[in-house]
């Protein structure tokens, strides 16, 4: 069958990097033999009515929920909105802005059953922070939730198509055909560009082809053991590819449903589960320790899989899941670069404290900074390579990201003999301190173990002795409770858990949980003003040790 593209905008096709800045690409699993040409949404959304799974509930929302074909004649009415009313064709980017919900994924499958490009951002995202993925991506309309549009408005000359109660889509929708013929794109045709969710500086942003889409639900399925009466939650919003994959892909690609939260925070996503009988969640290692801690605790004996991924998991956040609930958290680690998890491990493969090991059709290895490669149990960078690889649209950051084919991840971890992956740090949350290097991981996992610590946050802060130290950054079960005395108690404790050198030399309290980004990660970039937000900023620093 033709590869030959289907983009008439060759936009994105001209921005993607040059062959050979391209890691190393492979599809030699018997999962992954698709077709050349293949279209993402019409192999989710148009086969599922194929296989007679129309009337199966597909996503809820409150009291609302929606059938597959519901979605399948809302993205039609929405894709012929796009092409007829605003002449869209195979290749422009069509912005996509709005919370977690059906129409937000009606309007996605649109966009690429119109062979456009989704660009989907954060509700949270501000006027600047549009400004710039506006700049990158060229969007040539917008599709957007009622009550968000005026930042997006402030950042485009564009037009903007807003769904809601007094929104002008539902009405332009409703005039339109049920039935919309997919375009027959390449299955390397760019469908989706994913905006990186760094908190400084220009975003990058990856591009994925509509193979990529189907290639992340069949290399984890043989881990998520996905059944079509399954019940999906997560926290993670859809613009953050890890929220995409587990709460829209995974689940259609095997007929299941998913409930969306209405409100954020973990919470909700408790009483979700409680309400809905949610069987598998997708969420953060701080949300699962955050709901477990709910006084009351809302119901979660219905969930059978849960997964953590999006930053970290603490040894002690997995063993309170499994003593509290029975379930063994399935960890992994994935990055938007490559869409979605690649390395990770399930029921009885678990070694707690690893991430796993590669993933179906995946390749990991540890190198040093010369990119030689380091014997197992000594640090040093994470290089993956496999079915999908990291494409940065115009911009230079590819050949860090990229070097001898492999995708450079960033992550410091070791590597065991059995082929166990060990997480150690980011690369920039390495702490030198009097020559040590300190991986802040290591000290906030220590500190957690503490029955005192809810939440801990470490970086390094500028000493004059040791040119860093080690700086905790903790929220107590009981913010009350603190006190010097408690901050001793602390280091005392991390002295006796870890190596002595890497105990924290300065504690703040917090009275507030720890700042997060949108994707629920530990914003470690912001802990320094926390002594500016709360009132016990009062720094407990020990002499001696």
């Amino acid at each position: 069958m033709s590869t030959e593209t289907a983009h008439v905008d060759r936009f994105v096709l001209n921005g993607l990097p040059p062959a050979e800045q391209w890691p190393e690409i492979t599809l030699s699993e018997p999962l992954f033999l698709y077709p050349s040409r293949l279209n993402a949404a019409a192999v989710l959304l148009d086969g599922a009515i194929a296989q007679g799974w129309g009337q199966r509930p597909c996503m809820g929302l409150g009291d609302d929920m929606w059938t597959y074909a519901d979605v399948y004649h809302c993205a039609n009415r929405i894709a012929a909105v796009l092409v007829e009313d605003y002449e869209i064709v195979p290749g422009n980017r069509v912005l996509l802005r709005g919370a977690n919900a059906p129409w937000m994924v009606a309007a996605w499958f649109a966009v690429l059953k119109a062979g456009a490009v989704a660009v989907t951002t954060m509700p949270l995202l501000r006027a600047q922070e549009l400004a710039q993925v506006c700049a990158k991506c060229d969007p040539s309309v917008g599709l957007c939730a009622q009550g968000l549009e005026a930042e997006l408005q402030e950042v485009t000359d564009g037009p903007i198509a807003i769904w809601g109660p007094a929104g002008d889509l539902a009405a332009a929708a409703a005039t339109k055909s049920a039935e919309f013929t997919a375009i027959d794109t390449a299955a390397t045709d760019p469908a989706l560009l994913a905006c990186t969710s760094g908190t400084t500086g220009v975003p990058k942003v990856a591009a994925h082809f509509h193979r990529d889409l189907l290639v992340i639900a069949d290399a984890f399925a043989p881990l998520l053991k996905a059944l079509p009466d399954d019940v999906f939650v997560g926290s993670p919003p859809l613009a953050f590819t890890f929220g995409l994959g587990g709460e829209v892909v995974f689940p259609m690609r095997v007929g299941a449903c998913t409930w969306f939260c209405e409100e954020p925070g973990p919470a909700a996503l408790a009483n979700l589960i409680a309400e809905r009988r949610a069987t598998v969640c997708f969420s953060s290692p701080t949300a699962y320790r955050a709901m477990l801690a709910l006084e009351p605790r809302p119901d979660l004996s219905s969930l059978r899989r849960a997964v953590s991924a999006g930053e970290w998991l603490p040894r002690a956040t997995f063993e309170q899941v499994q003593a509290e609930l029975g379930l063994r958290l399935i960890d992994g680690i994935g990055s938007t670069e490559l869409l979605h998890i690649f390395i990770s491990a399930s029921d009885d493969d678990i070694r707690p404290g690893a991430t796993g090991k590669p993933l179906p059709g995946w390749e990991a290895a540890i190198f040093d900074k010369d990119c030689n490669p380091v014997p197992p149990g000594e640090p040093g960078r994470l290089a993956v390579k496999g079915p999908i690889g990291c494409r940065y649209l115009n911009d230079a950051r590819q050949s860090t990201y990229v070097q001898n084919g492999w995708n450079f991840t960033g992550d410091v971890y070791t590597c065991d003999a059995d082929g166990y992956f060990w997480y150690q740090a980011r690369a920039d949350d390495m702490i030198v301190s009097s020559g040590y290097n300190i991986a802040a991981p290591e000290v906030e996992e220590a500190l957690l173990s503490h029955g005192a610590v809810a939440e801990a946050g470490v970086i390094g802060t500028p000493d004059t002795e040791r040119g860093m130290v080690v700086h905790a950054f903790v929220h107590l079960c009981d913010p009350s409770a603190a006190t010097e005395a408690l901050a001793g108690e602390l280091q005392d404790h991390t002295k006796a858990t870890i190596a002595p050198y890497k105990y924290p030399r300065r504690i703040t309290f917090c009275a507030e949980p720890l700042p997060k980004t949108p994707t629920g990660k530990l914003q470690r970039r912001a802990l320094a003003k926390l002594t500016e937000l709360t009132e016990l900023a009062e720094l407990a620093e020990l002499a001696g040790a």
